[in-house]
């Protein structure tokens, strides 16, 4: 059968919320690449988000033209699970190879009517999943107001981005533990904003809040120092920035159950679904406690990510990522009650419906 394979490009924005962290700043919207496959029978979707320097380096249109080349690369008549074979040895970004291997991904289920999370764990489990949600860089009254809604929502997983003022920092802490005592976990998120010297007091400032973890508390590219602020930390560290590649996962999962670190496995840092699959089962199999979780994104990267949480059950979930969004294409993800949650349907439980002309792929 001939595919028909569509590139659509979309600013995705929110309601009420101004993403902002240490590393990002303020971010206006979510530039969104969604790539349609269209088998005549089955249509399946992947996406990506494209404005992620601040992660990964890569500029939105570096990305663009990558998945153009992509798709013009490879030979959509091969089989999908052919086809994610060959996107997971390819040299392209990984952000490009989270777009073509969710969509590959989605098409497979489709195509045995099943839910993806059961193509990937073989095992019939409800699409829901808890998830935290992120305080984001604010002034005090918007925080307070969105600590607010989201326990008023039933989400009593928070975490607080951190980095700028460490007193400040506490004594945000202090008033959720203030207000909703043991009843909300808590957890942090620095962004590699401080030093490995300061790091050890600022932890330790932080430890009376009884938080799950501390997230990137140093800046990636130093794992020894990085193992080192474990050691003594009065919390597990949560490695994001610093977990970016196969051979980072490798390094973590050597370290063993013992280490006081984890793991955030995001399909745009590794490459999509298939190297996610694998990361966790290194991590689980080493005993090594990892967090499946996202930056912001539409409901098709969090869709493909809860299948993922589902299928492979780590530890902690951030899937707050389409939380808000008020223009997305697809239709079907739902938040409420501290979960996150889509219809038993095959594939990834979603509707995609296109708001915008496909982009041309340049032939």
């Amino acid at each position: 059968m001939t595919m028909e394979v569509r590139l659509y490009r979309s600013l995705l924005t929110y309601e009420s919320l101004t993403v902002h962290t240490a590393s990002s700043g303020p971010v206006a919207g979510l530039d969104t690449l969604h790539l349609e496959l269209d088998d005549g029978v089955h249509r399946a979707i992947g996406e990506v988000r494209i404005n992620c320097a601040y992660l990964n380096g890569y500029q939105p249109e570096m990305l663009l033209d990558g998945a153009r080349a992509a798709v013009l690369a490879l030979d959509w008549d091969r089989s999908p699970a052919g086809l994610r074979v060959t996107v997971a040895a390819s040299a392209w970004p990984a952000p490009v190879r989270m777009l073509l291997d969710i969509a590959l991904w989605d098409l497979s289920a489709r195509r045995c009517s099943v839910p993806l999370a059961h193509l990937l764990s073989h095992e019939l489990r409800p699409i829901s999943h808890a998830t935290n949600q992120t305080l984001f860089l604010s002034d005090d009254v918007a925080f307070e107001a969105q600590v607010e809604r989201y326990v008023a929502r039933g989400f009593r997983d928070l975490k607080l981005r951190v980095g700028q003022d460490i007193e400040a920092d506490c004594a945000r802490h202090e008033r959720i533990r203030a207000d909703y005592g043991t009843a909300v976990k808590l957890a942090a998120d620095a962004n590699g904003a401080w030093t490995a010297a300061e790091a050890p007091a600022r932890l330790a400032a932080l430890a009376p809040y009884g938080l799950a973890y501390v997230e990137q508390p140093i800046a990636a590219g130093d794992f020894e120092a990085m193992a080192e602020l474990a050691a003594t930390a009065p919390m597990p560290l949560m490695l994001d920035e610093s977990l970016a590649s196969d051979a980072d996962v490798v390094a973590l999962a050597a370290r063993g159950a013992g280490s006081n670190l984890q793991g955030h496995l995001k399909l745009i840092k590794l490459g999509g679904l298939t190297p996610a699959l694998e990361a966790a089962d290194r991590l689980s199999k080493a005993g090594v406690p990892f967090m499946i979780g996202q930056m912001n994104e539409g409901a098709v990267a969090t869709a493909a990510a809860l299948h993922l949480a589902v299928a492979t059950r780590p530890l902690h979930a951030e899937l707050y990522g389409a939380d808000g969004l008020v223009n997305d294409p697809a239709e079907g993800l739902a938040y409420a009650d501290g979960l996150v949650s889509v219809v038993d349907a095959p594939g990834l439980g979603l509707n995609f419906r296109a708001r915008c002309a496909p982009l041309s792929l340049g032939e």
